[in-house]
């Protein structure tokens, strides 16, 4: 029985999937990630790598709340999704030598799970809440209190009879993700005395991202390579992971198992991911503007609409990266298409703005 009959045939096919079908360079994490991610995680400062003005002001206040035998100020993390937040709060909670409690805001929908979480907590813990923006305003009210003074107000009986009770809790550090800032209430982000946002990675860190995991996988990978798979991994540490496991599934199917350049090339190509990192969704948003509506502005309801996308899908998977690496702008009348994203794609730029193939 032939396992794969051409190049064609691997790694899910050589698809026209959106990032929603073929999720390898979607950032949000899906059930495989996590199990993986758990295995390769870094547990302290000195195995993490990239977010170095963080990791500095993160040494100093660990630091010093080590010195003055007191727990952390609350911290909230912010950015783009894949860039290791959860991982980070893991690290912080293994240095101070404290235990972590995960959670995400989605599963706190009523006021006895927040209560029911805060009630176990130990002297000195994190509390590591994810998506900390889609807290309900109810699981808010009960925050505050509990962050600024570390008690809860409980109330007991009804009506006449009702009474409220004021519950003491051990002192904690909550540690809140995020990746939209711009949705956090004021007085929630207002309780946080660390606040840092997460950038994406150059090509260098993710470098050093993919030959680490490259080693803790038992793959053989050249410098080459890997620096292949950092450039078209969008910045982010997540994906990056992903391509290593792809691409060490083509090498040991079509080779010997060592992962070199060529090998890398052939299998990335196979998944669609350009040199840039952008796959097709990417490229046919940039074309539709480019060919459509003269290089933009256009609206990005326009955009989704054309190309049969989800708005949200292109505001938080698409677009951040697309900006970052300058190939999109954003203007008050719409989004454009930059000289960049021109020439990437082999198309003529002119001042005209009359577009054509090369």
């Amino acid at each position: 029985m032939s396992i794969i009959s051409d190049d064609k045939d691997f790694i899910n096919k050589k698809s026209t999937k959106t990032p929603k079908e073929n999720p390898v360079i979607k950032p949000d994490e899906t059930d495989n990630d996590r199990n993986f991610e758990n295995s390769i995680r870094p547990k302290n400062f000195d195995t993490y790598i990239g977010q170095t003005a963080l990791l500095d002001s993160l040494k100093i206040t660990i630091a010093a709340s080590k010195k003055r035998n007191r727990t952390l100020d609350h911290m909230l993390f912010y950015g783009p999704p894949g860039l290791g937040k959860t991982t980070l709060a893991g690290v912080i909670a293994n240095e101070m030598g404290v235990p972590i409690k995960i959670t995400s805001a989605p599963a706190l929908e009523r006021p006895r799970d927040i209560i029911g979480i805060l009630m176990s907590l130990e002297e000195g813990q994190i509390l590591f809440i994810d998506e900390i923006h889609r807290l309900n305003r109810i699981a808010e009210e009960i925050l505050y209190p509990a962050m600024e003074d570390f008690y809860l107000d409980m109330t007991t009986g009804k009506a006449q009879s009702a009474k409220t009770i004021r519950v003491t809790l051990p002192k904690f550090t909550l540690i809140g993700a995020t990746t939209k800032a711009g949705n956090l209430s004021g007085p929630l982000r207002d309780r946080f005395g660390f606040i840092h946002r997460l950038n994406f990675y150059n090509n260098e860190e993710l470098s050093k991202v993919v030959k680490r995991t490259a080693k803790l996988l038992d793959i053989q990978i050249d410098d080459d390579a890997a620096y292949e798979i950092a450039s078209r991994s969008r910045g982010t540490p997540r994906i990056a992971n992903r391509l290593v496991k792809r691409v060490s599934d083509y090498a040991i199917v079509k080779h010997d198992g060592k992962i070199n350049k060529d090998i890398t090339e052939k299998s990335l190509n196979i998944l669609d991911i350009d040199k840039f990192g952008l796959d097709i969704t990417d490229r046919n948003l940039l074309k539709l503007i480019i060919e459509k509506y003269d290089g933009g502005p256009v609206g990005i309801e326009t955009i989704a609409a054309a190309i049969g996308e989800d708005i949200r899908t292109l505001e938080d998977v698409c677009e951040p990266y697309l900006l970052q690496c300058g190939f999109l702008q954003r203007t008050p009348r719409g989004r454009k298409v930059s000289p960049q994203a021109y020439r990437h794609l082999g198309y003529k730029h002119s001042a005209s703005s009359q577009q054509t193939l090369f």
